[in-house]
Formats: structure tokens, sequence, C-alpha cells
């Protein structure tokens, strides 16, 4: 099982964890034949699994991923009734935060409930880097059902913490729409720097 350091993760929710970081370091290490400058990059044991599934489409991670979430809601027993995975930001043919969220929910017996939805496209928030510009380009992007979740304590889930803005925008949505009585966050990995 991979090792991992929790970070809190403040925010709209009651209370939120990432795992760990997802990058100890990334040093630069001189452009390729293209002209794109290349990095040596360290990231903790949870951050390269995920790495590896997000980016190598590698899901023989899946399962070491989901015991140390798994290990560590045994510790921090947020008081919940179903987790809501954030919805994927774009197409993939494996989808790592529904994968993960699925594997977390069989091993707790906590139902996973898919009742926020997108009901339309945001440009890639990776490429904007400021938060209001985020929050601004997410701003009416998402629906919650609130049959699923009103009156109920949701764990919010998503695999990797950047800003926080689509988490934030998605709680607030859970909290107005979705009648939600808690909601609590978590994340496999968070960036160093989250703004």
């Amino acid at each position: 099982m991979a090792q991992f350091q929790p970070r809190q993760i403040l925010g709209k929710w009651q209370q939120g964890f990432a795992l760990d970081l997802h990058t100890l370091s990334s040093i630069p290490i001189g452009y390729n034949e293209f002209g794109h400058m290349q990095f040596e990059t360290t990231r903790s044991e949870v951050g390269e699994l995920l790495f590896r599934l997000k980016n190598r489409s590698d899901t023989t991670t899946v399962s070491e991923i989901v015991a140390s979430a798994v290990r560590f809601l045994n510790t921090w027993h947020p008081p919940i009734d179903m987790i809501v995975p954030v919805p994927p930001s774009s197409a993939r043919t494996v989808q790592p935060v529904i994968l993960l969220a699925k594997g977390i929910s069989d091993q707790l017996h906590i139902p996973l409930v898919e009742c926020v939805i997108k009901i339309r496209e945001t440009p890639q928030l990776k490429n904007i880097f400021d938060l209001d510009e985020r929050l601004k380009a997410l701003d009416g992007v998402h629906a919650v059902d609130t049959a699923a979740t009103q009156g109920r304590r949701v764990l919010l889930f998503d695999d990797l913490y950047r800003s926080g803005a689509t988490m934030n925008v998605i709680t607030t949505a859970l909290y107005d729409q979705g009648k939600a009585a808690e909601v609590f966050a978590l994340t496999i990995t968070r960036t160093r720097s989250y703004r």
C-alpha cells in the first residue's frame, strides 16, 4: 500500500483532505528536440500512482490508490451517506475519478451517486491560471439532482486538487441546489501551490 501524508484542503466544505502532494519537486533539465522544456519530476508515492493512472492509463494502480484512500477514510471517519465524484473534465477511455470513486464506494459500502452533471462544456481549466478566471469559466456549469442529495451528508471526491475552483463551485451547488446537509471533500493528491 502506498505511503501518504494527508494535507488539509480548505474550501466551502466542512472539512477536506488530499492524501498527499502530487509532485515533490520538478527541476527543469533542458529543451527537447521540439523546443519544449523537460523536467525531472519527483512525485509522492500516491502521486506517482495517480500520474500513471491519469497519464498512462495504467489501471493496475487503481487498487493501491483505493486501498490508500480507504485506509485514510477509516481513520478520518467523516459522517457521510454517499460519495459524489466530480464530473470528469474531459472525455477519456479511462476516467480516473470514476474508477477510484467506485473502488472506494465498493470497499466502504457507501453508495456512489453520480448526481452532479456538467450542463455545458468548459475550457481546459489547467490552461487558466487565474482563480477568478477559473471561477468565471465554471459559473453555471454544474447541476445537482436534488432528490439524491437533499438532507444528505456528501463526500465530494476528485483525483487531483489544483486550485479548488471546481470543488468549491460544486460544493456551493450541492448546498444551494442540492440542499445537502453537509459536504466533505477528499482528493488523492493536490498540487504544491494551489492557486
